[in-house]
C-alpha cells in the first residue's frame, strides 16, 4: 500500500458542496509508516455526556457534538486506506439511559445517515450494522437497512457500527447458529478450531481488530468485540470523544506503530 494508491480517486467536492474525505494525505501524517497502518481499528466512543455537562449543557448537545468526531474517524480510516473500523455506538446496556436521551441518539443517527450516505457512498465506504438493531424503532432499523443496501458492493473501508450490541449476546447468538448447524449435520465436532467461531459472529468476513481505541479516560472494555480483540493493542486516552480530533487519531496510531507485536511469540533484539 502507498499514500497514492489509497488516496487516489478522492475528491473534494461535488455537486457543489464543501466534502469532507480529502484528496492527499496532509503533511501531519509523514511521520505515519504506511506499511503499518492498522487493518481494523475499533473505537469505543466514549464521553459525550461529559462533554456536555462541563460546558452546562444538556447531554444531548454532547451526542450531537459527537458527530464532526464521528466523521474525522471515518474520513481518516478510509484516506489512510484501512480495511475495517468498527464504532461502538449504541450497547445494549445503553437502553437504561432516559428514554428522552434514547429518543435523541435514536434520531441523530438516523439524522446522520440521511445526511452522510451519499458521501460515505461516493468514497466507497461499506456499511455494515451489528447488534440487534432490529429491536430499534422502526426509522432506524429502515434507515440502517437501506444505507447497507445501497453499500453492500462498495470496496473502500468496512464500516461497522455497532447498534444495540453486547459482545456476550453477540457470543451466545454465535453458538446458537453454530448448534443449529451441528444439529444439522452440517458441520461436525472435529471440523471445530480456534477460529470456528468467528465465522457464527457479526463481524464475520473482517480482520479481527488491530488496535482498539477508547476515548474519555475509562479504562474498560464495556462488552465490546470480546472475542474478536484477544491480540489488539489497546490505547486509553482521557479526551472525550467530541474532541477527538484528528490529531488525537494520529498521535493513537503513532503509539500502536511503536509497539512490538509478538502475538505470544519471542522477536529478536
Amino acid at each position: 500500500m502507498s499514500w497514492e494508491s489509497s488516496l487516489n480517486g478522492r475528491r473534494i467536492e461535488m455537486d457543489g458542496k464543501a466534502k469532507w474525505f480529502r484528496s492527499k494525505a496532509p503533511e501531519e501524517w509523514a511521520n505515519l509508516d504506511p506499511k503499518r497502518i492498522p487493518r481494523h481499528v475499533a473505537v469505543i466512543m466514549d464521553g459525550n455526556g461529559r462533554w456536555a455537562t462541563k460546558r452546562g449543557l444538556p447531554r444531548s448537545m454532547g451526542h450531537r457534538a459527537a458527530m464532526t468526531a464521528l466523521k474525522n474517524t471515518i474520513r481518516m480510516s478510509s484516506d489512510l486506506g484501512m480495511e475495517a473500523l468498527t464504532l461502538y455506538a449504541f450497547s445494549t446496556e445503553n437502553k437504561k439511559r432516559p428514554a428522552q436521551e434514547v429518543g435523541f441518539l435514536m434520531n441523530l443517527l438516523v439524522e446522520f445517515m440521511a445526511r452522510e450516505i451519499d458521501e460515505l457512498d461516493e468514497n466507497g465506504v461499506r456499511i455494515r450494522i451489528i447488534g440487534h438493531y432490529d429491536e430499534l424503532p422502526e426509522k432506524v432499523v429502515a434507515c440502517v437497512g437501506e444505507a447497507m443496501e445501497r453499500t453492500k458492493d462498495n470496496d473502500g473501508l468496512k464500516l461497522s457500527i455497532a447498534l444495540n450490541y453486547g459482545s456476550r449476546l453477540e457470543i451466545a447468538d454465535g453458538l446458537k447458529r453454530f448448534g443449529k448447524e451441528l444439529l444439522a449435520g452440517e458441520i461436525c465436532l472435529e471440523d471445530v478450531n480456534e477460529g470456528t467461531l468467528g465465522r457464527y459472529l457479526d463481524t464475520a468476513g473482517l480482520p479481527d481488530p488491530d488496535l482498539v481505541i477508547r476515548t474519555s479516560g475509562e479504562l474498560r472494555i464495556s462488552n465490546f468485540l470480546l472475542y474478536q480483540i484477544s491480540y489488539a493493542e489497546l490505547y486509553f486516552t482521557d479526551t472525550l470523544f467530541p474532541d477527538f480530533g484528528e490529531a488525537d487519531y494520529l498521535e493513537a496510531l503513532q503509539d500502536y506503530q511503536k509497539r512490538n507485536r509478538r502475538f505470544g511469540g519471542v522477536t529478536e533484539g
